[in-house]
């Protein structure tokens, strides 16, 4: 068992393939308040939200093997998985869509709000504000509201191809800020 109190993610990930109960209660540590505000944004206020993240390291522990560092990092990977646990919770009818966006005007960008001030900590803020306006907000509604790429497109009066084309180069893009 290790005692280390900080990992390389490296070191994280292979203790956590070995299945390591002190690696895992470091990544719930530090990564459960930045998760936490990702499926609130998503889902919104209330109980459901300790339990959908708890789901969501449930899966992570569970399915640790299937994590690929040659496909991103470890945070991107498990931020997916919370995503969509909170999207699962959503369309299984346990609460009505109205429930879980927020109304936008076309062309808003959400700033301020608690999931950037929650995962601020980690970057992700500073990353966003390279991309463009319009690739950010595709991001921010999808990843940060949970929104479908139908829901952007209703949301924001665009076409469904503009929707992905923006998110598949925002993507792009931000593989490049962070490499």
């Amino acid at each position: 068992m290790s005692t280390k109190s900080v990992y390389t993610e490296e070191e994280l990930v292979a203790l956590l393939k070995r299945r390591d109960q002190q690696a895992y209660s470091y990544l719930y540590d530090s990564y459960a308040a930045a998760f936490y505000g990702v499926i609130q944004r998503i889902v919104g206020e209330g109980e459901e939200v300790t339990d959908i993240l708890q789901e969501g390291f449930v899966k992570v522990w569970k399915n640790i093997e299937q994590y690929d560092v040659g496909k991103g990092k470890l945070f991107t990977w498990m931020l997916n998985i919370m995503r969509h646990v909170a999207i699962d919770y959503l369309r299984s009818g346990m609460r009505k869509k109205e429930q879980h966006t927020d109304s936008l005007e076309p062309g808003t960008h959400v700033r301020g709000n608690e999931t950037h001030t929650k995962v601020d900590h980690l970057g992700l803020s500073n990353v966003l504000d390279k991309l463009k306006d319009e690739h950010r907000i595709i991001i921010e509604l999808a990843y940060y509201q949970g929104y479908t790429q139908e829901e952007i497109a209703k949301e924001l009066d665009i076409p469904l191809g503009t929707v992905k084309s923006r998110a598949r180069l925002a993507l792009a893009q931000l593989r490049q800020i962070l490499n």
